[in-house]
């Protein structure tokens, strides 16, 4: 059948009679669910079953419990999903393009994909096209219900559920935090109309907006070529059609006979006209989706810039005023407050929620990793309001709970972020933490042995571990809790235990000594520092050190002999969570779902 496709839009339409989705950037797919075949199609009638086994596999082994509601069909965007409001388009595209059994398998275990449901065609052979929108969206939550998946997306789960919003501030809110594509608009009362002869779905772009050159023109397509400075060189940065027509075309067309120069069917120009351009990102060195908004007659052609074009797709908030960002903060790196700056931006979606609801300790280096430090974690007079935690006596604790936040303080030359082990103005942990602390890099293979250990022990009590490098010399094993399930008396209990038998096991390697002098060259098994009000370096946090490393998560097969800190830094780190996803990404669906049985008659047996 012919799907139903949302329609390009400016602006976001007011009134009560429209619903906001998330709008996510992979494959458009109706997943055919029956009882003796289930077949994934997309928008242009291919069949994508093969490339994507794992939603098969999800929905068999789901079918028992909808048995009485098949066959149905489910409208949906195939994703491989980075945050839970942003998709990696390049990932999607190379499982689209993989043919071997093999590949695609190996690909579905490293990053399985999700089907993102949005609407609900038919349902025990019914068809509900003639239903009105809010009425199959009762129903595919319905369906959602009796297949027991509880959260609209689950990590674990390969069928999602995109979730309506009545208020779009609050939705936009969210897409801006995790730089996604864009929301679709949708009336309460339409009915599922096919191609786009309607004006009930409108889709609204978050565009990123970035400032070229036109260097030539392709009469036989239409294409204009755009170009940037990097290092002094003019270099392209792809080409654009859309979003130019009328007189504005025609009078480039004409500037560009009379001052181009023609190279067999082509016309190459000079660096002189300057033009904005809306597009999603940079893919393979190329603008995505570029479509033109505007000359910039105020723009001088050198001023269009690397930089400026990286600046423009961290997108940077515009209320913060940023000073100073060529200063030099990590000299051997060559890196500059600005790099710190995009990284903190970028990186906001997979570090904010290990920050937010949690009073902050920074490290403060205003000229950079060589220059004077110091702690803060109290607001200060000139600080925003969007900073302020609870009240601490007569002082504010600080807190960041937007990339706002983060970009303030990385501005103000925040270069480390440290939290503790449960929400403000709580009085319980949220997590377990065990500090591995070897005496010095060298030994870190150290950190790797205790972590596997440790590890094992946590598997034995069925607890979900998560671990990361402290970006220093260390690791440390994470083990969220859910909220009020254990006190700090409980979990003191705990990590105390295990720190001794990891010294009891291995006394030649491990110790409990909390004087430096008395270690050796032992690891020091830190669980003192687990305690109400004690910090941590937070996960994604960068160090103050001159290699710019970063307090990276790990997957858990990461923690080998080949393990080191110095692989992780604000350099690689962004590009690293886009290609292999968050090791994080699911710790507080892990909280929620944690056993915690045999961990308390753990506890009970060692008091």
């Amino acid at each position: 059948m012919k799907l139903m496709q949302p329609i390009a839009n400016d602006s976001i339409p007011e009134g009560k009679e429209w619903v906001f989705e998330t709008k996510y950037d992979g494959f458009r797919a109706v997943l055919h669910w029956k009882k003796d075949s289930i077949n994934l199609i997309s928008r242009n009638g291919k069949d994508l079953s093969s490339n994507f086994p794992e939603i098969l596999a999800f929905c068999r082994e789901k079918q028992p419990q909808i048995a009485d509601l098949l066959p149905l069909s489910l409208d949906g965007e195939i994703v491989i999903l980075n945050t839970l409001y942003q998709a990696n388009f390049q990932q999607i595209q190379q499982r689209g393009r993989f043919k071997t059994v093999e590949k695609i398998e190996k690909a579905a275990k490293a990053r399985p994909a999700h089907l993102l449901c949005f609407d609900l065609l038919s349902l025990a052979g019914k068809d509900l096209s003639g239903w009105k929108y809010y009425e199959r969206k009762e129903q595919l939550s319905h369906l959602f219900t009796q297949l027991e998946i509880k959260r609209p997306i689950d990590w674990d789960k390969r069928l999602g559920y995109i979730k309506g919003y009545h208020d779009w501030t609050v939705l936009w809110k969210k897409i801006e935090e995790h730089r996604g594509e864009g929301m679709v608009t949708k009336r309460r009362d339409s009915r599922y109309a096919t191609g786009k002869n309607h004006r009930d779905w409108l889709k609204v772009k978050n565009w990123r907006v970035v400032s070229c050159i036109i260097t030539g023109y392709s009469p036989s397509n239409g294409y204009f070529n755009l170009g940037i400075y990097r290092d002094g060189v003019l270099v392209s940065i792809g080409k654009f059609k859309h979003g130019l027509e009328g007189e504005s075309l025609a009078m480039l067309k004409q500037l560009v006979q009379s001052k181009g120069e023609k190279q067999k069917s082509d016309i190459k120009l000079p660096p002189a006209i300057c033009v904005d351009i809306n597009c999603l990102d940079i893919q393979d060195g190329e603008l995505r989706e570029p479509v033109f908004r505007g000359f910039r007659v105020d723009l001088q052609p050198d001023q269009c810039t690397w930089r400026q074009a990286k600046q423009s797709l961290a997108m940077l908030p515009p209320t913060i005023s940023l000073s100073n960002q060529e200063k030099i903060f990590y000299p051997e790196k060559k890196l500059v407050k600005g790099d710190l700056v995009h990284y903190l931006r970028e990186i906001s979606p997979y570090m904010l929620p290990f920050l937010k609801n949690k009073a902050l300790t920074v490290i403060r280096c205003p000229e950079g990793v060589d220059g004077e430090s110091f702690f803060q974690k109290h607001l200060p007079d000139y600080a925003p309001d969007f900073l302020a935690g609870s009240k601490s006596g007569e002082d504010i604790l600080l807190h960041c709970g937007t990339e706002e936040g983060l970009v303030w303080l990385g501005n103000h030359g925040a270069l480390e972020y440290h939290v503790p082990f449960q929400y403000m103005r709580g009085t319980d942990p949220i997590e377990i933490v065990f500090d591995l602390d070897p005496p010095s890099i060298k030994e870190f293979r150290l950190a790797v042995f205790a972590a596997q250990l440790l590890k094992k022990m946590l598997d034995q009590l069925q607890l979900l571990s998560f671990v990361k490098t402290s970006g220093n010399k260390g690791i440390q094993v994470y083990v969220p809790i859910p909220e009020n399930s254990l006190t700090y008396q409980d979990t003191a209990t705990f990590t105390q235990a295990l720190a001794m038998l990891l010294v009891k096991q291995h006394s030649d390697l491990f110790t409990i000594e909390r004087l430096k002098k008395n270690r050796g060259n032992k690891l020091y098994v830190d669980y003192v520092q687990h305690g109400r009000d004690k910090t941590l370096i937070a996960p994604y946090s960068p160090r103050k050190n001159d290699l710019a490393t970063v307090s990276a998560p790990l997957f858990w097969e990461e923690v080998t002999e080949r393990l080191s800190p110095a692989h992780f830094t604000l350099e690689n780190t962004i590009e690293r969570v886009q290609a292999k996803g968050c090791p994080f990404a699911g710790y507080d669906q892990a909280r929620d779902s944690q056993k915690l049985e045999l961990l308390i008659q753990f506890i009970k047996n060692s008091n």
